[in-house]
């Protein structure tokens, strides 16, 4: 196992260097900043009196450690119209984020788990074929047009639910429904899929014939070994629902980090861009990192063939 683990951490360095390398590269691919931070009839010395100041005169190696030397420590440098250090700015930011990650992420197993098994038992009935054409019908429907039909419905007509903001479990109902409907069809298929083809295995004919109840034989012995695709998918797909937050928390006016980086985007505040990049990637590969030891422990075959 330890050996399993360490495999892992080498991939997770090399892939957070990879990250670095492209969120360094985000400022050379739009042009040259300068540009962007002075009026057009400022003159050359007022350009490379700048560069300077930024470190855009030195060769791209050094640049490239002296933005890893900083980032490592939290140094992004400054928002370029907020005067305001980045990583604070984007740190602030972050919890609603997540936040509303998992929330959406605990919808999404809420819906999925229960349908996707009730599908599997109950297969080629009309549970199943209505399961898999809301799977289907999930899959479809985009995230900003499910966020604005829940806005006309909860907020506009009925008012019972708030239509943005940030506080209370309310403001909570709406944006994690639209990010969990975005994750749930795929994973109800994959519980599906996977349960079927468990369900018709030997050791399910055995259990059975022990006189074992259905619920146990499914509970603990053939969901045991969904799970671990499962765990696998959900790890992956957690990327993106990062990137689903950045559509929900627009329609829903979240005051989370995708908002922020929207706006800085728009603003061309490229210090905060690669702060929020940088820090809602290594999220990501974290995740991921922990999901591939979570299948390690719950299946050593997985140890051994890695």
């Amino acid at each position: 196992m330890r050996r399993y683990i360490v495999r892992q951490l080498v991939q997770f360095v090399v892939v957070v260097v990879g990250i670095s390398m492209l969120s360094f590269a985000i400022l050379h691919v739009i042009g040259d900043p300068v540009l962007l931070l002075l009026p057009q009839n400022a003159g050359r010395e007022e350009f490379e009196r700048y560069r300077r100041l930024l470190g855009l005169d030195q060769p791209l190696p050094v640049q490239y450690w002296k933005f890893v030397s900083r980032a490592v420590t939290g140094d992004f440098g400054k928002s370029w119209y907020g005067d305001v250090p980045a990583f604070p700015l984007v740190l602030e930011r972050m919890p609603p984020t997540i936040y509303l990650t998992f929330a959406g992420l605990g919808v999404a197993l809420a819906i999925a788990l229960p349908l996707g098994i009730l599908s599997a038992l109950r297969r080629h009935s009309f549970v199943d074929n209505l399961c898999t054409a809301l799977a289907v019908a999930g899959q479809a429907m985009p995230i900003f047009w499910l966020g604005i039909m829940l806005i006309i419905l909860f907020a506009v007509r009925l008012r019972i639910l708030p239509a943005s903001g940030y506080g209370t479990w309310q403001h909570f109902v709406m944006p994690a429904f639209t990010l969990g409907a975005f994750l749930a069809p795929i994973t109800m298929r994959l519980v599906r899929s996977g349960l079927i083809e468990v369900l018709n295995q030997e050791y399910i004919k055995t259990a059975r014939a022990k006189g074992l109840g259905e619920r146990l034989v499914v509970v603990k012995h053939a969901f045991r070994n969904v799970c671990i695709p499962v765990i696998t998918v959900l790890g992956l797909q957690f990327g993106q629902l990062l990137g689903g937050a950045i559509v929900t928390e627009t329609v829903f006016a979240w005051p989370g980090v995708a908002t922020l980086t929207v706006e800085s985007i728009r603003n061309q505040d490229f210090p905060v861009v690669q702060c929020a990049v940088v820090l809602l990637a290594l999220i990501i590969v974290a995740v991921n990192l922990c999901v591939d030891v979570i299948v390690g422990f719950v299946d050593p075959r997985i140890r051994v063939r890695a």
